[in-house]
């Protein structure tokens, strides 16, 4: 049994797709999906979804490339959206300093604000972190100083010391299909090297299709790459991958039900 800690279910063409794309990924092993939020003002939009299958959750959130729309999301609001049985994590938030889509002052506003509804569901964080290894380090630091909050690295493509500082901090790291590509020894050494009740896999979807299927449209159905490179990386096969990742899933994410 595999799960998809963190995937995009809302696709333009979801309405005629949907059934298909989570069938899919039950005949290809995934059990448990959770798709992110990336604007709170659309969130019905995403809570919909989850509502309409037993095995997907959902999280509540504004995207840093959405932080500047959504400047006056307050940590009282999030936490009480999160109030539905549906919603497992707070996020996806962060930081992204290499599109900057959002000024970052905006980013970090939107960043403690969610850290704060973390904090109090202690529901997870889904971080985004992209070229911004050292001011997530800061401000997860300065943040788990003032109260622990449960947070995951999404899609990691950062640095050796942010995913030990993570692990440190009691966070968890998610790979993605990144994993899988060429360029990607780095993150695989840094997999590796990582405690084994600290991982997870995730698609991303729909982006970031892994090897061999790169190119495509993501879905779920995808994670089994990732999981079977992952596993790889660490030396144990994928049976042994899935059951581990799928434990931290239920650990981390502990409002879903198996």
């Amino acid at each position: 049994m595999l799960v998809d800690s963190h995937c995009h279910l809302d696709f333009p063409d979801f309405a005629s797709e949907l059934d298909a794309v989570v069938a899919r990924a039950g005949q290809a092993g995934v059990s448990h999906m959770v798709t992110i939020s990336t604007r709170v003002r659309r969130f019905p939009e995403i809570r919909a979804i989850a509502e309409r299958f037993d095995n997907v959750f959902c999280s509540v959130g504004t995207h840093p490339h959405q932080a500047a729309e959504e400047p006056d999301v307050t940590a009282a609001e999030l936490v009480d959206l999160s109030k539905h049985p549906k919603v497992v994590a707070i996020g996806e938030v962060g930081l992204d300093y290499h599109y900057d889509n959002s000024p970052r002052e905006a980013q970090a506003h939107g960043f403690h604000t969610h850290i704060a509804a973390a904090r109090e569901t202690q529901l997870p964080l889904v971080i985004h972190a992209r070229e911004a290894d050292a001011d997530v380090g800061a401000i997860l630091t300065a943040e788990t100083a003032k109260g622990a909050f449960p947070f995951l690295l999404h899609c990691f493509t950062g640095g050796a010391a942010l995913a030990r500082l993570a692990v440190d901090l009691g966070g968890y790291v998610s790979f993605s299909g990144v994993l899988t590509f060429k360029n990607g020894a780095n993150l695989r050494e840094i997999a590796a090297g990582l405690p084994a009740d600290r991982i997870l896999v995730e698609t991303d979807a729909p982006f970031l299709a892994p090897i061999p299927n790169r190119g495509k449209r993501n879905e779920p159905a995808f994670v089994r790459d990732t999981a079977r490179v992952l596993g790889e990386a660490r030396g144990v096969g994928l049976e042994e991958i899935a059951r581990q990742t799928t434990d931290n899933f239920f650990t981390l994410f502990s409002k879903a039900r198996r």
